[in-house]
């Protein structure tokens, strides 16, 4: 099937299509650039929410009800579930979320687990390739959860334009995680199981700590809600605060700013990449085993193999 049908069938609705091409763009290098030319023009739809925070947080219910909430209000969903990669295939070991197939007959949501493949940020870069498709693809919001490792969520801002950070009241490092960088990351911080001891000194603490970061009257002043996704309490609420969030985007004009510093970033990382093939592909040559061989006879600097690589001298 050609890659103009196979979008065609996407735009219209079909699942097997959509799974499809986001299957080419996790594991096929060839098909990928054509894929981007064609799509990319599709996008500008959807809104990216990202939600992170530390393992057991309740992250994975916490989407369970932010979807059911918002099919209820006509939205289409997207669940992008980023799990750890597997060391020897590199795909996600724990595959679409057991917990959320009461979705998968509905039309309306998608369900993708994608590996992070080994990425520290927590997202491979065909992450943000898989979000760009399933936004051609006409989903009103996509749902990125990430694996919860911590500090190392970082990569999330170079995709998700609402980035909700997810903690629980016992969590009693949650504070030390947030400082170690969570905390300059949130949009929104939803503290879950609110029902349990230590929920209101939490939020207290949060509140604190967002005030005292500097801000003017057009800043955004991270919120903190209380959640408790099992028994679907305050999620309306929180809903509400990521739309208010997504509305001062656009109008502060950060919404323009973020995608652009995302782009640069996305381009970057393909001209890196694509140099990074040029170099891997020379060392195999002849001369590249001769600029090896004097590095470890300590004949040549580094610095020196990379003039040499990069045909600067």
């Amino acid at each position: 099937m050609s890659l103009d049908v196979l979008i065609s069938e996407m735009r219209a609705g079909s699942r097997l299509a959509l799974a499809r091409l986001i299957s080419k763009v996790e594991n096929s290098r060839e098909d990928r650039p054509d894929i981007v030319r064609k799509l990319f023009p599709l996008t500008g739809h959807a809104e990216i929410w990202g939600i992170t925070g530390p393992p057991g947080a309740g992250k994975s219910t916490l989407v369970d009800q932010l979807t059911i909430s918002l099919r209820k209000q006509g939205k289409r969903v997207a669940i992008m579930a980023v799990d750890p990669s597997s060391p020897f295939s590199g795909g996600a070991i724990l595959g679409d979320r057991i917990r959320m197939q009461r979705h998968t007959s509905d039309d309306g949501v998608f369900i993708r687990s994608l590996g992070t493949r080994g990425q520290h940020g927590g997202l491979s870069r065909s992450a943000k390739e898989v979000a760009m498709v399933l936004d051609s693809a006409q989903f009103d919001v996509v749902l990125v959860e990430t694996v919860g490792v911590g500090q190392t969520e970082l990569d999330i801002l170079k995709l998700a334009q609402t980035v909700l950070v997810v903690l629980v009241p016992e969590s009693g490092d949650s504070i030390q995680v947030m400082k170690a960088g969570l905390m300059e990351i949130a949009d929104v911080f939803a503290v879950n199981k609110s029902d349990r001891p230590e929920a209101d000194k939490l939020v207290k603490e949060l509140i604190t700590m967002t005030s005292l970061n500097d801000h003017d009257e057009h800043s955004w002043i991270v919120p903190v809600q209380k959640t408790e996704a099992t028994r679907n309490v305050g999620i309306e609420e929180l809903i509400a605060t990521i739309g208010k969030h997504q509305t001062w985007l656009t109008s502060s004009g950060m919404r323009a700013q973020k995608e652009k510093a995302n782009l640069m970033t996305e381009v970057y990382e393909i001209l890196a990449d694509r140099l990074r093939q040029s170099f891997d592909a020379h060392l195999q040559t002849s001369s590249g085993q001769e600029i090896l061989t004097e590095l470890v006879n300590k004949k040549m600097d580094p610095y020196t193999a990379a003039d040499r690589l990069s045909g600067i001298s």
